[in-house]
């Protein structure tokens, strides 16, 4: 669990790339500049985890590439102490943005594999979500709701019910929206009132599909 000077520069240098890719948000530069990408990937991956690619890690999985996980957790616009529903714990690296950036994360696994990988890992370097679940993303946590700020890091074919459901008034919901074997479009949901919701379609990604009920 080594992180040495070569990996704090690489990520200085990744921190330029971001900046130059439209990344303003300093809570979310600063982040990606304290943690240890390479600690997240396969030892096989260890020297390429600082370029902006995304990576397989596993059960199907990849880890997002930087500039996707910097892109919406800028946002979410995250303040200190907001409560943050993230769907898809994946490798735990937007997990530990999050926190790092002050938020109390509560984060929801489809893939056993993947949740206990993970459980294990972020205490290891120091990274407590306030709850780690396995279960199914479409359905949230609605024990623990109502969440100041909700982030999807899997496709989905439509918007769940339920998340909107479990964002305060207020609150920012971003999730990748489109089929399995299409580029995916950003969508940023801010809830106005109950029954109201202000829609932002911001550009084309591509990410794994949302599961629902495997395993």
């Amino acid at each position: 669990m080594k992180d040495t000077a070569k990996h704090q520069g690489l990520r200085n240098q990744l921190v330029s790339v971001l900046e130059q890719k439209g990344i303003t948000d300093k809570n979310v530069l600063a982040a990606i500049k304290k943690i240890p990408r390479h600690l997240f990937l396969n030892s096989s991956f260890e020297d390429y985890a600082y370029q902006d690619k995304a990576f397989p890690i596993g059960a199907g999985q990849t880890i997002s590439q930087p500039y996707t996980v910097a892109y919406q957790s800028q946002l979410l616009e995250v303040e200190k102490d907001h409560k943050v529903l993230e769907i898809g714990t994946g490798s735990g690296y937007q997990t530990a943005v999050l926190c790092t950036m002050g938020a109390k994360v509560y984060s929801v696994e489809r893939q056993n594999e993947l949740f206990k990988t993970t459980s294990l890992l972020l205490p290891k370097l120091g990274i407590r979500p306030k709850h780690l679940s396995f279960g199914d993303g479409y359905k949230g946590l609605p024990n623990f709701a109502p969440f100041d700020s909700i982030i999807v890091t899997a496709g989905a074919p439509m918007i769940p019910k339920p998340l909107m459901a479990q964002l305060k008034i207020g609150g920012r919901l971003v999730i990748p929206v489109g089929g399995e074997n299409e580029a995916q479009i950003m969508t940023l949901l801010i809830r106005k009132s109950e029954t109201q919701f202000e829609k932002h379609e911001l550009g084309n990604f591509r990410f794994v599909p949302l599961l629902e009920n495997k395993n």
